[in-house]
C-alpha cells in the first residue's frame, strides 16, 4: 500500500513538470507631444492607434500642454490619426509599437514645411499660408467666446435679469469691439433696463448708453455693408434704426428719432408700416399730433391691413373735434369716421375695437361692421 501511494504521489508531480508556463504578455508604451501650425500645443486632440495587424484601437487625448501617454499598448503595426473637434489634423501610418517606450510627436508646422516642399512651394508662399491660418484660427476661437457670451446675455436677458447682460456684452465688446450685433444687443440690455431704474438720473443714463451702443452698431453694420452686403444685412440694420428710434425719442431726441425712423424704412421696405407706426407713435406722445397722423397714413400706406394705425389715427383726430357752440353738437375733424371705422372693419373684435365704437358714438357717427356701409346709427351728443 505504502509503495503504490508513492508511485501515484510521483505520477502527479511528474505531470506538473510537463504543464508549459503561462507567460507575460509583453506590452509597450506610447507618448508624444502634437503642436499646431503656430507652434502651440495642440489641447483637447484625439489619437487614435489602430492596431492593423489585428484591428484593436486605443484612444488617447492630449493635456494643457499637448501631452499624451499611455501605458499597455499591444505590439503592433499602428495607423494613428490625430483629430480635434471631429477634424482630422495628421495621420502616420505603419508606426510599429513593440515592448520599449515608442515616441510619436506630431509637428503641424513641420509637416506643412514638408508637404510644401513636395509640392513646390515657397517659403515665402508658405509663410502667408501659415499666417492666414493662424488668422482663421483666432477669428474661430475669437466667434466661439463671444458667442458663448453672447447666449449668456441673451438667456439673462429673457429672465429679466439685464445687469447680467449688461455686465456679460461689456466684456464681449472689450474683447472684441468690431461686432455690431454685440453692440446692439447691449443697447438692447441698456434700453430694456430703464424702466426698471427707479433713480432718474440713472434711468437716463441707461437710455443714453443704449443711443451710444446702437449708433455703433449701425456704424459698424454699415462699413461691413459696404465691403460686401449679405441678404440680411438691410433688415439687420432697419431693425438697429428702429431700436435707435426709440432709444432716442426715450432721450428727447425726437427730431432725431423720427429720422431713425424714417432710415428703418428705407433699409426694409417691408417692415415699413411697423417702423412707421412706431414713428407715429413717438410723435403722438410728444404732443405732434399733426406729423403723427402723417407717418400713420405713411404706415397704412405700406401695408393698407395696418389696423392698429386706423385706429392710433382715428385717436388723434378725437382730439381735435371741436364743438357746435349753438347747437352743442360734436364736429369730429374729417376722416375720424373713416379711420375708426376702418379699424373696427379689419378688426371687429380686436383690443381697441370697444374704444373705436364709444368714439364712433361721441362724435355722433356711424359704426360700422363693413367699411363703407353703414350698419348701426348711432346715438348724436347734443
Amino acid at each position: 500500500m505504502k509503495q503504490r501511494l508513492l508511485m501515484v504521489v510521483l505520477v502527479v508531480a511528474v505531470a506538473a513538470l510537463c504543464v508549459p508556463p503561462v507567460l507575460a504578455q509583453a506590452t509597450g508604451t506610447v507618448k508624444g507631444v502634437c503642436k499646431d501650425a503656430q507652434g502651440n500645443p495642440i489641447v483637447g486632440a484625439n489619437l487614435e492607434w489602430n492596431n492593423t495587424d489585428n484591428g484593436r484601437k486605443y484612444n488617447l487625448k492630449t493635456n494643457k500642454k499637448g501631452e499624451y501617454f499611455s501605458l499597455g499598448i499591444e505590439p503592433g503595426k499602428y495607423k494613428v490619426t490625430l483629430t480635434q473637434d471631429g477634424k482630422q489634423l495628421d495621420q502616420v501610418a505603419g508606426f510599429p509599437v513593440g515592448a520599449d517606450e515608442a515616441t510619436l510627436d506630431f509637428d503641424l508646422k513641420k509637416a506643412q514645411v514638408e508637404a510644401a516642399q513636395q509640392k513646390g512651394i515657397s517659403p515665402e508662399q508658405l509663410k502667408a499660408m501659415q499666417e492666414q491660418q493662424a488668422k482663421a484660427a483666432k477669428e474661430t476661437n475669437t466667434v466661439k467666446t463671444l458667442n458663448e457670451k453672447l447666449a449668456v446675455a441673451n438667456q439673462a436677458m429673457q429672465g429679466g435679469d439685464f445687469e447680467t447682460a449688461i455686465t456679460t456684452l461689456n466684456e464681449a465688446t472689450q474683447a472684441d469691439p468690431t461686432r455690431d450685433l454685440l453692440w446692439a444687443r447691449l443697447g438692447d440690455a441698456y434700453l430694456n433696463s430703464a424702466p426698471k431704474q427707479t433713480d432718474s438720473a440713472e434711468k437716463a443714463k441707461r437710455y443714453g448708453e443704449a443711443v451710444t451702443d446702437y449708433t455703433k452698431a449701425i456704424d459698424l453694420k454699415k462699413k461691413s455693408m459696404e465691403a460686401g452686403a449679405k441678404p440680411d444685412d438691410p433688415k439687420i440694420l432697419a431693425a438697429y434704426y428702429n431700436n435707435l428710434g426709440q432709444a432716442e425719442a426715450r432721450t428727447g431726441q425726437l427730431e432725431e428719432s423720427v429720422k431713425a425712423y424714417d432710415m428703418a424704412a428705407q433699409q426694409n421696405p417691408a417692415g415699413a408700416a411697423q417702423y412707421y407706426y412706431n414713428q407715429g407713435a413717438v410723435l403722438t406722445n410728444s404732443g405732434k399730433v399733426d406729423e403723427a397722423n402723417t407717418a400713420f397714413d405713411k404706415s397704412i400706406a405700406a401695408d393698407p391691413t395696418k389696423a392698429d394705425a386706423y385706429y392710433q389715427k382715428g385717436v388723434n383726430l378725437i382730439n381735435k373735434a371741436t364743438t357746435d357752440p349753438k347747437t352743442g353738437k360734436v364736429i369730429p375733424a374729417p376722416g375720424t369716421e373713416q379711420a375708426l371705422n376702418k379699424y373696427l372693419e379689419l378688426q371687429p373684435t380686436g383690443q381697441f375695437a370697444e374704444g373705436a365704437k364709444g368714439m364712433l358714438q361721441y362724435i355722433g357717427s356711424s359704426i360700422e361692421t363693413s367699411y363703407g356701409s353703414k350698419k348701426k346709427a348711432a346715438s348724436t351728443k347734443k
